[in-house]
């Protein structure tokens, strides 16, 4: 399989809100970290992967891109680097055009309930349209979080919406099947040819991902879904098995399943050729 969305986070890349925030939902001992040496300890016998960059100074998360670099350029064909700008920075368009091609990485991730902005908002279009110039796709966290300072209402999938029709030869990526606006994001990847879900971290709510999951059913889009974690938050083992097992639900009901035959051509999909990723 390969993992199309994980992280990593190195000393001191996380603080602020964020920290604060998961300290005060799973404990005061609570420690996000996960160095490059881990995570190809975890993945360097699987397919590969995309590792996320995260450029969020409006929330306390920042793993820089050359980070990310220096770590994927020791692994070229098995693992693949996104980067991350702050869409506030005025320099954000010239710094994703230098992390593609002075530093190498292949795609861009933006997250708007973590870095404070409205994504439809057309004052941050032209950083849309330098990833469709430089042949990249974009990663979007489009969905809720724990975090409580960030823009809950600018990350609703539909936002995309205008983007994808404004840049259509843009690929695009809803991570977490836009939880829990599923519908949404499931209408989305139906209506554009180039966007595209992934089903990270909906592995924790087995009621929740049998519905999303029942959306791409029922909408006809399997083929749009792809095969990611959110590593280290769960790992790409944990996603497969839950992801197999989800028909667990309907034993002794009359509810739908998901046909198997749908479950093993997402853990077959191979996001690097859906987003034609450069080696």
């Amino acid at each position: 399989m390969f993992d199309c969305h994980t992280h990593i986070f190195g000393p001191n890349h996380v603080g602020g809100s964020f920290l604060s925030d998961a300290k005060r939902a799973w404990g005061e001992g609570y420690e996000l970290l996960r160095t490059p040496e881990e995570h190809w300890n975890d993945y360097k016998h699987s397919d590969g992967a995309i590792v996320l960059a995260f450029n969020c100074p409006a929330t306390g998360v920042i793993v820089p891109d050359a980070y990310v670099a220096e770590y994927v350029a020791a692994h070229p064909g098995k693992l693949y680097g996104f980067a991350s700008v702050d869409p506030h920075d005025p320099e954000a368009v010239r710094k994703l055009e230098y992390s593609v091609k002075e530093l190498g990485l292949v795609g861009l991730k933006l997250a708007p309930i973590y870095q404070n902005f409205y994504p439809e908002q057309l004052m941050y279009w032209p950083i849309y349209g330098k990833a469709e110039e430089l042949g990249i796709p974009i990663l979007w966290h489009q969905g809720t979080s724990f975090v409580s300072q960030g823009f809950l209402d600018a990350s609703r999938p539909a936002a995309l919406d205008p983007i994808a029709r404004a840049f259509p030869n843009l690929k695009m990526v809803i991570a977490h099947l836009g939880h829990p606006w599923h519908g949404e994001c499931v209408a989305l990847i139906r209506k554009h040819p180039n966007v595209y879900a992934d089903l990270s971290a909906l592995v924790s709510r087995p009621w929740q991902f049998y519905n999303a999951m029942m959306n791409v059913i029922e909408y006809g889009v399997p083929h749009k879904v792809l095969f990611g974690s959110d590593y280290p938050f769960f790992t790409a083992a944990q996603t497969a098995e839950s992801l197999r097992a989800i028909n667990g639900l309907t034993e002794g009901t009359a509810l739908p399943r998901i046909p198997q035959e749908a479950i093993e051509s997402i853990l077959k999909r191979d996001a690097r050729e859906v987003l034609e990723l450069k080696a």
